[in-house]
């Protein structure tokens, strides 16, 4: 049974920023902003799905492919001028692609960093000013905890996950003085569509329900009312830290 959702004021007509709002986890993220009563905004380059996400929730979406830093900075610094900043970044994005450590080149590498780590970054660069102008904000990265569990089968995902944590600290500190909060939200395996349609095999959710603490598939909505937590003036004093929603799984 899932718990009452609490509603949190203080998000009521905020700016949000969500990168990777068109499925899964970003998706649920967009659903329940929205539900807040919040401005949205999301970013992804899938224009499908992500034209129905908008229309579910009357979120605005922008297109847009992260690889492009040049265009992602553009993109993101004219809708900090045209709405008067973001009170809230979201750092979503990413592709948990499986891959053989034998056959990277360093082009792929690169590629991971990119996808799972870059963008992050530079989101980040873009909205703080507009943040530092109004004194206060709160950016949540989006981490994993694949590398904590020593997990096979995607290195270079892996050790580029391993550096938003990094990111997390470095840049709380960065933007403390300005009032900004930056947290890392740290999920286990999530049950999103992809996951189930590509990895999720009978075999492997039981090894992955005996290893939580808490036997039960974790859906989306887990994650995103962390973030909405996190974004929320109840999380005021949180800053540089780990919030994990992986059933206790490390």
């Amino acid at each position: 049974m899932k718990p009452e959702f609490a509603s949190y004021p203080s998000l009521q007509g905020k700016n949000i920023l969500i990168t990777g709002g068109g499925s899964g986890i970003g998706a649920e993220m967009v659903r329940q902003f929205t539900k807040q009563n919040a401005n949205v905004w999301f970013i992804d380059r899938n224009r499908t799905v992500s034209q129905s996400i908008e229309a579910e929730t009357g979120a605005t979406f922008i297109e847009l492919d992260l690889a492009d830093t040049a265009e992602l900075t553009r993109v993101i610094e004219l809708y900090v001028v045209q709405n008067n900043g973001f009170d809230v970044l979201i750092n979503n994005a990413a592709r948990d692609d499986r891959h053989d450590w034998r056959s990277i080149d360093g082009d792929y590498w690169d590629e991971r960093f990119s996808t799972n780590l870059k963008h992050q970054f530079f989101c980040i660069q873009a909205v703080a000013p507009g943040m530092i102008e109004k004194y206060g904000g709160s950016i949540v990265n989006i981490g994993s905890n694949s590398w904590w569990e020593a997990g096979a089968g995607f290195p270079a995902y892996a050790t580029a996950k391993s550096g938003v944590h990094g990111l997390t600290r470095t840049m709380a500190r960065e933007l403390g003085e300005f009032n900004i909060r930056v947290n890392t939200i740290v999920p286990g395996w999530i049950m999103t569509d992809r996951q189930k349609e590509l990895w999720v095999t009978k075999e492997a959710l039981e090894k992955q329900l005996d290893r939580q603490c808490l036997g039960v598939e974790i859906e989306p909505v887990y994650v995103a009312r962390m973030a909405v937590f996190l974004a929320s003036d109840d999380a005021s004093m949180c800053t540089a830290s780990n919030f994990m929603v992986d059933g206790g799984s490390i």
